[in-house]
């Protein structure tokens, strides 16, 4: 049975897709039955850019073992990062980006 849930995440950043690169503002999340991936349940991430109509996306599915390493090592590349380029620094580019 599918549930039909799906976590939004607001993103400022860009994808490649198979049209080349793109902007992306939105990220929808879901756990649920894959459309491709060989398994029963996957997380199912879709990057889109939800303010020029959602035309083209970059989805993931992955299993949710691959899904809790990708979020440990995300937060280990954004932590080490930081350290080693200044929180404050990433926070004054992506200020001056987006205005």
């Amino acid at each position: 049975m599918c549930s039909y849930i799906v976590e939004k995440a607001k993103l400022f950043g860009s994808a490649k897709g198979p049209n080349g690169w793109m902007r992306i503002d939105t990220a929808n999340v879901y756990y649920d039955h894959p459309f491709h991936a060989p398994l029963d349940h996957a997380l199912g991430i879709d990057f889109i850019n939800e303010a020029e109509g959602a035309r083209e996306r970059v989805a993931v599915e992955l299993s949710a073992e691959s899904a809790r390493e990708l979020v440990a090592k995300i937060l280990a590349a954004l932590e080490s990062g930081e350290v080693e380029h200044g929180r404050l620094a990433h926070h004054a580019t992506a200020t001056v980006a987006a205005e």
